[in-house]
């Protein structure tokens, strides 16, 4: 068991100092310190200039920037510079002559106009034409500031060669080069060009008029005669169709001489 410290006393921790002023630790608060109550301030909201400010209103209150009620404008704009004369802030000139500026067109728009000026523009026209100048401008600006931006967005590199490596670079490739490997493909080419044979197609409307043509002249026919073998399947199959069609179109008649005879084909109403 350890033996109690001479005198009765207990060993205390270190006091943690408050900061180290020149390399010596500072225990205790200085009595003639004094600390402003606005030695801290937060500005959360930062406007460009008066325009800047009067874009900001409209838009928060979703007002058509064509039909400003400046009597509104004009008393919401005062709040925020006499909010920053408060905060002590250092106005610039112009957000006191942009206030000017809305107190005259409010004072026009309430008073009548002159008889001799009953045609007189209106007031906030020119207000209205710089506001949406510098909306132009500002959108141009966050559109430009949202390109990739060198040293923001991309960033450069560079890199050493290695010793002992010797760069190659490609020789030039003269266009004379390339027509000449262009006529030497279009001359491999053509020696698989081929000769592709295709049927005629055969029109229904061309077979019936050759059945007509064929039988003209003519009293009987016999059916198998109109047909022309040499076509194939395709051939005869078109044949009988077209003779169907003049069948129903009553230009052809088929005539059987006897029971299980053989077939003739004649034009309607031809003379036997």
């Amino acid at each position: 068991m350890a033996d109690p410290p001479v005198g009765g006393e207990r060993p205390r921790q270190q006091e943690m100092p408050f900061a180290v002023v020149r390399g010596a630790p500072l225990l205790a608060l200085p009595q003639d310190l004094y600390i402003p109550p606005d030695a801290l301030e937060v500005f959360l909201d930062a406007f460009e200039g008066p325009l800047d400010l009067l874009l900001y209103l409209i838009k928060r209150q979703n007002l058509d920037i064509l039909d400003i009620p400046i009597a509104e404008i004009t008393d919401q704009y005062m709040e925020y510079v006499e909010l920053m004369k408060g905060l002590r802030l250092d106005l610039a000139a112009e957000y006191l002559v942009m206030a000017a500026m809305l107190a005259e067109i409010k004072s026009r728009m309430l008073l009548p106009p002159p008889a001799e000026h009953q045609d007189e523009e209106d007031p906030r026209a020119e207000l209205i034409r710089r506001l949406q100048e510098y909306e132009r401008f500002k959108k141009a600006a966050l559109d430009l500031d949202a390109l990739p931006r060198l040293e923001r967005d991309v960033f450069a590199t560079q890199t050493e060669v290695p010793p002992g490596h010797v760069r190659r670079l490609p020789p030039a490739v003269d266009l004379r080069e390339v027509l000449l490997a262009l006529r030497d493909v279009l001359a491999r080419a053509d020696l698989y060009t081929s000769h592709r044979i295709e049927k005629e197609s055969l029109s229904l409307r061309e077979r019936m008029a050759m059945v007509l043509e064929r039988l003209r002249g003519e009293a009987f026919v016999p059916f198998v005669h109109l047909f022309d073998l040499s076509e194939g399947r395709a051939g005869v199959v078109v044949t009988f169709l077209a003779l169907l069609e003049l069948i129903k179109d009553a230009s052809i008649e088929l005539v059987q001489a006897e029971p299980f005879g053989p077939l003739h084909v004649r034009l309607h109403g031809a003379e036997t």
